[in-house]
């Protein structure tokens, strides 16, 4: 049992990375047959309401309730506007411009986006004469420069070098450049949209921690986003329509084990083994999705983008790296302060204890002169 219990949340890692490049693929499959971006963001919501609602409202104790105030509501509103709205509807847009295992790739630039962007607000200590902050600046720049890389430099393909580049046959080389490039700049602002919600997040659980109903809101109000931006760029309802079974259950699939499923799994996880541990298994999701992209869609991998993959893993490692010795240390801290404290109330006791002895004998003198 004890080896099981270690195993688990490897093991369910594993399976989620697996999930998460199905929900790559068949999303990007979608797109390819003809689906809006837009309507599959605000279809995938509209189903991810409907499982986290009724699970969020029915698992919720009377001790964890939780009213929503009007600062709470800004607050999901902002962080459902920013991390699922925008952040999914630019993603799509480069998933299909580019492709879904330059996807996957840029998507690992998250943590170091998120270190830039916590060190900018406050939320992150610099301290430059410190290993662990040079180890994450450096990582920093190692997975910025290699996202850089993935867009500008293609060179010769890796696998399916037989295959046509995808609309190669109705766009010349320099707008297929053009497009490839555009598709990697969508997917690095859907990561910078990403490590932004990472931050509301603070704010936002703070004032209202029922994570399940805060899931729940999160999805409804991007259902209402996405649907009022749907209904001004494709005010037709035609455009609305999902076309094939395959793109209805591709969005159903990505409703309930991408936004339904993950989030309670990713939950377990990091209360578990903690943050860090869950971003390692990241890379494995790019490694997946290259390979089944390069199986099922016939996507092709450059030389650039493999290189510029590898690199971000890198990066990614030494950011986390430096984030695991902040972990340790704050946890180190957190110990010393309940020693000290532990010390304190101890002190206190004895204390207490000896002017009980002082004034037992006094009193006790005192009784007996009468």
């Amino acid at each position: 049992m004890g080896h099981m219990e270690f195993y688990k949340p490897i093991i369910v890692m594993i399976v989620m990375q697996f999930t998460y490049g199905a929900v790559s693929i068949t999303t990007r499959a979608s797109l390819l047959e003809g689906m809006n971006p837009r309507v599959f963001v605000f279809y995938r919501q509209a189903f991810a309401t409907l499982v986290m609602a009724p699970v969020a409202y029915f698992s919720r104790s009377k001790t964890t309730r939780c009213s929503i105030g009007w600062k709470s509501f800004w607050l999901i509103f902002l962080a459902s506007l920013i991390g699922i709205t925008i952040s999914q509807m630019v993603f799509l847009e480069g998933l299909y411009l580019a492709s879904s295992s330059v996807g996957s790739a840029i998507f690992n630039l998250v943590p170091a986006i998120t270190f830039v962007a916590a060190s900018i607000i406050g939320y992150e200590h610099v301290n430059i004469r410190s290993l662990r902050t040079i180890a994450k600046i450096f990582g920093t720049v190692v997975c910025v420069t290699s996202a850089a890389a993935i867009a500008l430099i293609k060179g010769p393909k890796l696998l399916n070098t037989h295959l046509p580049s995808s609309n190669s046959l109705l766009l010349n080389s320099s707008e297929f450049d053009n497009i490839w490039l555009l598709g990697c700049l969508c997917l690095f602002a859907s990561s910078c949209c990403w490590s932004f919600w990472l931050i509301i997040q603070v704010p936002v659980t703070k004032s209202f921690p029922d994570h399940l109903s805060l899931s729940a809101w999160m999805c409804f109000m991007a259902t209402v986003q996405s649907g009022a931006f749907l209904l001004i760029t494709d005010p037709h309802l035609d455009a609305w329509k999902i076309t094939s079974y395959f793109q209805f259950g591709s969005v159903l699939y990505a409703a309930i084990v991408g936004s339904g499923i993950s989030i309670i799994l990713q939950s377990w996880i990091i209360q578990k083994c903690g943050p860090v541990f869950s971003a390692m298994f990241n890379p494995l999701n790019t490694v997946v999705v290259t390979i089944f992209a390069s199986i099922f869609l016939k996507e092709q991998i450059y030389v650039g983008s493999a290189v510029g993959a590898v690199g971000i893993v890198i990066g990614l490692y030494i950011v986390l790296w430096g984030k695991a010795k902040d972990l340790e240390e704050l946890k180190e801290q957190q110990e010393k302060n309940m020693m000290v404290s532990r010390n304190d109330q101890i002190d206190v006791v004895e204390v207490l204890v000896d002017e009980a002895n002082i004034k037992e004998p006094l009193l006790f003198k005192e009784t007996n002169k009468f």
